[in-house]
């Protein structure tokens, strides 16, 4: 899977002060990043607020990326939840032909063991009929995805061929990579860690501050990837500020504010999300003019 290395990001929904989706911003937004040399977009991911989305709104977002993008790169769709049954119903019936893969986040909340695990992930698999990206995010689902089992499910299906790691754990991440099929793609869910990722064997980022910053994270992430160290750390120490600001309050509520700062879309997220506050707003528009004035 070529196409999915390098730098991905996972789109924002943006929206109105009324709350209602911005098409017109989502566009600005998917144009941002292919002009800014992201690698691919990843379509209703936990950034795009899909929580809150209504079915009817979901499939507005789909439409409208894929006709912003016009072919432009390649696209993953986010199909995960907690409900295996309800996840291969989507994957059997939606039509697919628009996208790569798809990026299928580990059960939430029911807190399944590593069996329960392996068992989703296999249904998942055998009703795709497209790759699978395995999505490990301990934070937000209570459970870690265990190297082992990763691993289990790459050995045994061939088109699970990726996993978006966002346990923020290095040495999680090298057992991986240590350990990993050959065409195997471990990548970094974490903007913090991805440089060391990349550098330590991994394939790219599915990132947030990305979109907000496409020219500079998708080319710190190229300099890693072509073991340009000293480069690419210097990109990274550029944008680290602004990656622990736009997590501070919330995902994603500061890169919201980053497209807010941009002129590209409102700051607006749907509850039980709220904006950042007015300390944190002011600290993200004077990063995004210092960095503008840089390039």
């Amino acid at each position: 899977m070529q196409s999915l290395i390098g730098t991905g990001v996972a789109l924002v929904t943006p929206f109105k002060e009324d709350f209602s989706i911005d098409i017109e911003a989502l566009k600005r937004i998917v144009n941002f990043s292919i002009d800014g040399g992201i690698e691919y977009l990843v379509v209703l991911g936990t950034t795009a607020e899909n929580a809150t989305l209504s079915q009817d709104e979901k499939e507005l977002v789909i439409s409208t990326v894929i006709e912003a993008n016009n072919g432009s790169l390649p696209l993953v769709l986010g199909v995960g939840g907690n409900n295996t049954l309800k996840v291969t119903e989507e994957l059997k019936t939606r039509d697919l032909s628009q996208f790569a893969a798809v990026l299928s986040v580990s059960p939430y909340y029911n807190k399944p063991t590593q069996e329960g695990i392996y068992q989703h992930f296999k249904a998942v698999a055998e009703a795709s009929p497209i790759p699978v990206i395995l999505y490990n995010v301990p934070g937000r689902t209570a459970s870690n995805m265990l190297p082992s089992t990763v691993i289990r499910l790459a050995n045994d299906f061939e088109n699970i061929v990726a996993i978006k790691e966002a346990a923020g754990d290095i040495v999680q991440a090298m057992q991986l990579l240590k350990n990993k099929p050959k065409d195997f793609l471990v990548i970094s869910g974490d903007d913090m860690i991805a440089l060391p990722m990349v550098l330590a064997g991994g394939s790219g980022v599915i990132s947030v501050i990305g979109q907000g910053f496409p020219k500079e994270f998708s080319e710190m992430i190229r300099l890693g990837l072509n073991r340009k160290v000293d480069e690419a750390f210097k990109m990274q120490y550029l944008l680290a500020d602004c990656i622990d600001m736009i997590f501070e309050q919330g995902n994603p509520a500061g890169i919201k504010q980053v497209f807010l700062s941009l002129g590209i879309s409102e700051n607006t997220v749907r509850l039980p999300l709220v904006k950042v506050d007015d300390s944190l707003a002011s600290r993200i528009d004077q990063f995004v003019k210092k960095v503008n004035k840089q390039g």
